[in-house]
């Protein structure tokens, strides 16, 4: 009998074609997009414990405050803490045309915010709601259109409230100093990103936005979905504050609800500049600066940066996890 030879083109198949799914794709993306932010990380971690272990007696004075501190108003920000995580779902939902499990995408976020303190620059938490969208039936593209157009209303929503609140608080917030060197230097990152988006980014940007204008316009024009994603994302926002305001109350910061709110926002946007996991170290220094410079003693501004990281981090931070690994085990995620 003769024996029929194989194609010589089956075995000249290249090894890359067997890996270029869009899955692979995006997961070699995303490690590649994750290593700059991974350094810095790594820079600004050790340096915000240099700062805690250099201040540490004030530190260690805020948390023996914080022990002695009114429990009621304490349970006030708990309450706000974990309100946090239905805020985010409700966001979520906004953003996205179909209808989500409820439940299911409750805990997705309660997991994501655990997540989100293991990567830098958000990454955990995109990660967890990325694969949670792609389990819900979204393509991966809808899915990451959906992330982007939640955290661009987020950022709005937070720069609105800025915007509201600083009138209120005449002089709260001070424009910082800056040397013309440091001003030529942003110019020039400034004329040089321009420059990007112009020329060859231009297409990625384009086709980038053509892929998310759809899921916007689908979003808006069900006045349910656009509600939720605006009323989640100010929602988040407003018990996050809420949380720190209590905690400030509990430990008797010496500075009005609407000031704490505003440094808050404030604080919190500048944080976003340095991608640590969940804004530790970055958020807690910008948050304790822009309190004692305000006028509350170094010790009662620590007492009430630790009491907000407490109550948003680490408290969740273990049954974060346990339900991240829960969903992963029951394949939602």
């Amino acid at each position: 009998m003769t024996q029929h030879a194989v194609p010589e083109a089956a075995h000249d198949v290249p090894a890359p074609a067997l890996v270029t799914s869009p899955v692979g794709l995006a997961a070699t993306i995303g490690r590649r997009r994750a290593y700059w932010p991974s350094l810095v990380c790594l820079a600004v971690l050790p340096g915000a414990a240099y700062l805690a272990r250099r201040h540490w007696p004030a530190v260690e004075t805020g948390a023996l405050r914080l022990a002695v501190a009114d429990q009621g108003w304490l349970l006030v920000g708990a309450a706000a803490a974990v309100s946090t995580w239905a805020a985010s779902a409700l966001a979520q939902q906004g953003a996205v045309a179909r209808r989500l499990p409820g439940s299911r995408l409750v805990a997705a976020q309660f997991a994501a915010s655990a997540a989100n303190h293991l990567l830098p620059a958000g990454l955990g938490a995109g990660a967890v709601n990325l694969r949670f969208l792609m389990r819900c039936g979204l393509p991966a593209g809808r899915s990451a259109g959906a992330l982007a157009v939640k955290a661009t209303a987020g950022a709005v929503v937070r720069l609105a409230l800025i915007a509201v609140l600083a009138p209120l608080c005449p002089g709260l917030l001070r424009v910082p100093h800056v040397s013309p060197s440091a001003l030529a230097a942003v110019l020039g990152a400034a004329a040089l990103l321009a420059v990007l988006l112009t020329g060859p980014l231009r297409p990625r940007c384009r086709r980038a936005l053509a892929a998310v204008l759809p899921d916007i316009r689908a979003v808006h024009a069900c006045p349910a979905r656009a509600a939720a994603l605006w009323g989640g994302s100010l929602t988040f926002a407003a018990l996050h504050c809420l949380v720190l305001i209590a905690v400030g109350q509990a430990v008797e910061l010496p500075l009005a609800p609407l000031q704490v709110a505003l440094l808050y926002l404030a604080a919190s946007g500048a944080a976003a500049l340095l991608p640590t996991p969940g804004g530790l170290g970055s958020l807690d220094a910008a948050l304790a600066l822009g309190l004692t410079v305000s006028g509350a003693p170094a010790a009662t501004a620590a007492s009430a940066v630790l009491g907000y990281r407490l109550l948003t981090v680490w408290l969740p931070l273990l049954p974060g996890l346990l339900v991240l690994a829960l969903l992963v085990r029951r394949k939602a995620l």
